[in-house]
């Protein structure tokens, strides 16, 4: 590419990755701490339950005289499902349904006592969650994080484009040029980290697309329509937590009470789980229940995880007459695309293979803190009096059509983004022209 048309395309990406920083900057920072917290979700509920564990062992009872005690301490709680104790020292939990819709988890000790209970809705992770999915502001948040990750997309794929080295050496383009000090240092440290966090950070945006709330609904309509289905989707449509995205979807309990006692008790379903070797937290869902994580539970006892490591997980039914088997199924038997989308949750989650995926994900989000500081700081030192400090804009549109093609591309697969770009296109036409200083201070033309 000569150097004439490098230039005006140069600046309008330049001026494209300055505005989605600059928009991102606040977003990047709220998203990479917590969701670098969230990372050890199971290290924050073990420790939230430290008092549950190492519990004397002498005098145990079976799971259902544990559940008879949390449901005596809640009267008219229905009764959803009952998590398995890690060791023989540790509490049974018994998740329960109580009246207005909200959730208790209840702990139970091998003796049959309950000696706590906790509302899964106030648990750090559970915060951690809504806040890095909808900043705690419900729908509306999970919108404009959705809008961010979109602009951070964008934002990646420019700054590759401003680092591209152009036949220049590795100084500044894969180490940075500390010991110059000054902006030079700043624009390397920046310029060298967006390099060699942008793969990993492309990776857990795109992760994080299934759980937002307009693309994912896309993608589920798409996934239907192509009969990409085999069985239910059990991957969450929404980051607000666990709890938040199943419990009070299945609050309704219609017709639980009608169910029969099951002939067969639950502690025979547990000591069958035991056999199955299922990684914590192991749960059975009675017969009835409503089933928080997958299709309908019907009639039956069912067996599953809620470990966050999707690969892994698997259900076993049981008729609650006989104990019979009647259903197993697993992450092989889910079709091809629910199985990419639950690597890529597992990844993003930072439960796909242990702390090596944990480290990776802090250092991806500390990698992020660092270019949004430091883009921060560039921009300060450059920004001019009484001005945004956006770059010229390029003087020649018509030698852009590269760029106009590729935002049109990535407009159809980020529906959000285009939304944003046609709110832009009009503000620009029909607002700035009336508001000429603020199109001055933005750096737009009026």
């Amino acid at each position: 590419m000569t150097d004439s048309n490098r230039i005006p395309l140069y600046r309008t990406i330049w001026r494209w990755h300055f505005y989605a920083g600059l928009f991102v900057i606040p977003f990047i920072l709220i998203l990479s701490v917590t969701g670098a917290a969230y990372l050890f979700k199971p290290e924050l509920d073990r420790w939230e339950e430290r008092a549950w564990r190492d519990l004397p062992t002498a005098g145990a009872v079976g799971a259902d005289a544990q559940v008879a005690a949390a449901i005596a301490d809640f009267p008219g709680a229905n009764f959803h499902y009952y998590r398995i104790a890690e060791a023989p020292g540790d509490a049974a939990v018994v998740h329960l349904g109580l009246s207005g819709g909200t959730m208790v988890d209840v702990a139970v000790s091998p003796q049959g006592r309950v000696i706590g209970w906790a509302d899964p809705d106030e648990r750090l992770s559970a915060w951690l969650a809504k806040i890095h999915g909808s900043l705690l502001i419900g729908r509306t948040g999970g919108l404009i994080v959705e809008l961010a990750a979109s602009w951070a997309i964008v934002m990646i794929l420019t700054g590759l484009y401003l680092w591209w080295p152009q036949g220049r050496g590795t100084a500044g383009v894969v180490w940075p040029r500390l010991s110059l000090g000054g902006r030079t240092a700043l624009r390397d440290l920046h310029a060298v980290t967006g390099f060699w966090v942008s793969g990993f950070a492309l990776i857990l945006l795109l992760t994080a697309l299934p759980w937002t709330d307009v693309w994912a609904s896309g993608f589920r309509a798409i996934r239907a329509e192509m009969g990409w289905v085999s069985g239910a989707q059990d991957w969450k449509s929404g980051a607000a937590g666990d709890h938040a995205a199943h419990d009070h979807g299945a609050m309704a309990m219609a017709g639980h009470a009608a169910h029969p006692a099951p002939a067969i008790p639950l502690a025979q379903i547990v000591a069958r789980a035991r056999a199955e070797n299922m990684p914590a937290p192991v749960i059975v869902l009675p017969p009835g229940a409503p089933n928080l994580f997958g299709p309908p539970n019907g009639n039956n006892w069912t067996l599953t995880t809620q470990t966050q490591n999707r690969p892994l997980v698997r259900k076993v039914s049981y008729d609650p007459t006989t104990g019979a088997e009647v259903a197993r199924s697993g992450f092989a038997d889910k079709h091809a695309v629910d199985r990419v989308v639950g690597y890529g949750i597992a990844w993003h989650e930072g439960q796909l293979f242990g702390l090596a995926n944990q480290l990776i994900g802090v250092a991806t989000a500390l990698a992020l803190v660092m270019l949004a500081i430091s883009g921060f700081l560039m921009w300060r030192r450059r920004r001019p009096e009484g001005a945004l400090g956006a770059p010229p804009a390029a003087r020649d549109p018509a030698r852009l059509r590269g760029v106009a093609a590729i935002v049109l591309l990535l407009a159809a697969l980020l529906p959000l983004l285009a939304a944003s770009l046609i709110l832009l296109w009009i503000a620009e036409r029909l607002l700035l022209p009336r508001l000429p200083r603020a199109a001055r201070w933005l750096g737009v033309a009026a």
